[in-house]
């Protein structure tokens, strides 16, 4: 005969799920009476309605439905918000001095961490199902809850200047996921805000997509552009990205913080083989198969093949004119041949900054038929 679940008193019933937490995994959490309103709702509709989501339909679609936890849920009372530690075991920023090499942000060199979260959050869901009297519903980042506000309510950590959390024992390295349950429990002990005076983070982002202190303008962030737009970006953007064709870690990367951080544990978070060592000239003859392949299990086969060429393409036009590289002008030549219009007008981008204008004024009137607008304005330098 099944055992019927436990009634536990809040203390007890969390000091049993935070052991079963820690043995799935997860480097911390933390409990929260959710409260009945927050001001997170508030900034999050003005960051809407000002434009600064930039592309992102669903953060508008899903506005009314982020903004409290029993939008998503009415019956939840508490959250668990868990945080599962991806620290990086070398400098993330290093390969920036590397402009023919890929850099690609530390979250995504190894598998996706969607699906290595949400199993976790399941196993960890149906140990309380199986185990307590009551309700709940597993999320990661994909599902339309501020997941960010609740970690930092529960005390898991702070909201640095950046908008990330920032944790005192694992720095800007955590993923997030949340239990929500009908069950009630106290909440934790709130972390304040260590930021200070410090505005590390702010400074080193190469785009100054920071309005001011925990403010972002996604349409300026390199993570935003490489992961989310669509289409040509703006040109200056194009120079700041450097090499940094998915994502971008320097506001994380800088924040002092990071001391007290640690290694992964987790190996399918680890740095995969070889993604130190991704030669942008390599990257630029992937066809649709191959970049699947290269990136299977990898957050980087999302964004798909046109987009990620794009980015690539902009890295080399950084590259080439640093340096001069045959090689390179001779695949960006293959690739004006590309069938989505976005790869050729980035080509043609890229190709622009390392040839000389009489050569590069040769092959544009070889190109003068070409029909798509996008790729005419580059052609022509608009």
């Amino acid at each position: 005969m099944k055992a019927k679940p436990k009634k536990l008193p809040p203390e007890a019933f969390k000091a049993v799920v935070r052991t079963e937490a820690l043995k799935l995994g997860f480097a911390d959490l933390r409990f929260l009476d959710i409260p009945s309103s927050w001001a997170a709702s508030e900034r999050l509709k003005a960051f809407v309605e000002a434009g600064l989501h930039g592309q992102m339909q669903w953060m508008e679609d899903t506005l009314e439905r982020r903004a409290h936890p029993t939008a998503m849920w009415p019956d939840a009372k508490s959250a668990i918000v868990l945080g599962f530690n991806y620290g990086p075991d070398t400098d993330p920023l290093e390969q920036l001095q590397h402009p023919q090499n890929a850099n690609i942000s530390v979250y995504a060199r190894g598998d996706d961490y969607h699906d290595l979260i949400k199993k976790k959050l399941k196993a960890l869901g149906g140990f309380i199902a199986q185990n307590f009297d009551c309700q709940l519903k597993v999320f990661v980042d994909t599902a339309p809850l501020m997941e960010k506000p609740l970690a930092h309510l529960s005390g898991l950590g702070w909201q640095g200047k950046h908008t990330n959390l920032v944790s005192r024992d694992f720095g800007s390295w955590l993923f997030l996921g949340v239990i929500l349950t009908d069950h009630l429990l106290d909440s934790d002990r709130f972390e304040p805000d260590h930021c200070g005076s410090c505005q590390a983070c702010l400074e080193a982002c190469p785009t100054d997509a920071f309005i001011g202190p925990y403010q972002l303008d996604a349409r300026k962030c390199l993570s935003y552009l490489t992961i989310e737009h669509k289409g040509a970006w703006p040109e200056v953007f194009r120079h700041q990205m450097g090499n940094r064709i998915y994502g971008c870690d320097d506001c994380l990367a800088a924040c002092p913080w990071n001391k007290f951080a640690q290694t992964t544990q987790e190996i399918k978070l680890a740095q995969r083989d070889g993604f130190d060592q991704l030669r942008l000239i390599d990257l630029a003859r992937l066809d649709d198969d191959a970049f699947r392949a290269l990136f299977a299990k990898s957050p980087i086969k999302r964004i798909g093949l046109a987009s990620f060429l794009r980015n690539v393409h902009y890295a080399i036009g950084n590259a080439v004119a640093r340096t001069e590289n045959d090689e390179m002008i001779e695949v960006l030549n293959y690739n004006l041949t590309r069938e989505h219009p976005v790869v050729r007008a980035s080509a043609v981008w890229a190709l622009k900054q390392g040839m000389a204008a009489d050569v590069f004024a040769v092959l544009r009137a070889r190109h003068m038929d070409e029909a798509d607008p996008d790729v005419r304005a580059e052609w022509d330098g608009l």
